[in-house]
């Protein structure tokens, strides 16, 4: 059968109410539209669904085994309708975010603070990995969304927002600033000090060593370091000149605990970008999130 959901609709307020008039009053329908649409129903399925008293309308056994079905259909509808509505409404829901520990410190966690506290309902799940394995978990359906230095490789299937740029530099302690300063501006001068430089398979290595084979610098490091947060201890530690980026360790570069070694050529800038999958829509809470950080950190 055909029939539309609309007269199921009327039928189960009718039952629930017992009443035309009172039908009326909660559909907004006049009653004689009310009576109409209960007999076009009774008609399509060929059976009496109700009595007509003068105490109102009153199930008829047929009526009371269709209304057990239809209710469960309706109230489930009504359940979906409102749970559609706290998505977004932001009164629940889950954002799934792959992100790097870096940029996650960095940059991330101002907006997770801004998010949670305007929309506190919403979960919020975080997996920390390197950039190749959090692009595998979205297209695998297990993320939601990705804020990462910009993927060097063509994408078709990812919708890439840029966001932020910034500036990778060398940076030394004093000592090594000291030793430095106004005596080298070449790269390939300081190959006999030592280096620190992020692990091999991180996308700033990876930025890093096509910066190297661009300008033909043959510079092997001391120390490869997993940590971000790690290569600048073990700068102002002494232990050698790190790779960072300039935007990151702003507030060691202007309390003098770290130096920016100026050298030559000159390394590109980055994008940290928001990424998603391009053919599927984020859910609600996700939209929201990507709008708070795209209105506030445009800064190219």
């Amino acid at each position: 059968m055909n029939i539309s959901l609309d007269l199921y609709r009327i039928f189960y307020v009718v039952a629930k109410e017992g009443s035309i008039s009172a039908s009326s009053t909660s559909l907004f329908i006049s009653q004689p539209a009310i009576t109409f649409q209960i007999k076009k129903l009774e008609e399509q399925l060929g059976v009496i669904l109700f009595t007509r008293t003068k105490h109102g309308m009153l199930l008829t056994d047929e009526g009371k085994v269709l209304f057990e079905y239809v209710k469960k259909g309706i109230e489930n509808i009504s359940n979906g309708e409102n749970a559609l509505s706290n998505l977004k409404n932001l009164d629940r829901g889950t954002v799934r975010i792959g992100v790097s520990t870096t940029i996650c410190r960095c940059v991330l966690l101002p907006y997770l603070e801004q998010f949670h506290e305007k929309y506190p309902n919403i979960d919020i799940q975080i997996n920390n990995n390197i950039s190749s394995n959090l692009i595998k978990e979205l297209r695998n359906g297990n993320l939601d969304i990705l804020l990462l230095f910009s993927p060097t490789k063509e994408n078709k299937d990812l919708r890439i927002i840029p966001i932020k740029e910034v500036q990778d530099i060398f940076v030394g302690n004093k000592k090594y600033y000291d030793l430095i300063k106004n005596k080298y501006n070449h790269l390939k001068d300081l190959k006999s000090y030592p280096f620190i430089f992020p692990n091999s398979s991180s996308n700033s290595r990876t930025h890093l060593n096509q910066y190297l084979k661009e300008n033909h610098i043959d510079l092997k490091p001391k120390l490869e370091v997993v940590s971000y947060h790690l290569i600048v201890d073990l700068v102002k530690s002494g232990f050698g000149i790190g790779y960072a980026t300039k935007e990151f360790i702003k507030d060691e570069l202007d309390n003098k605990t770290l130096y920016e070694i100026k050298i030559t050529p000159n390394i590109s800038k980055r994008t940290i970008a928001i990424v998603t999958m391009d053919k599927k829509e984020p859910n609600y809470s996700v939209k929201k999130l990507i709008e708070m950080i795209n209105q506030n950190d445009r800064k190219f």
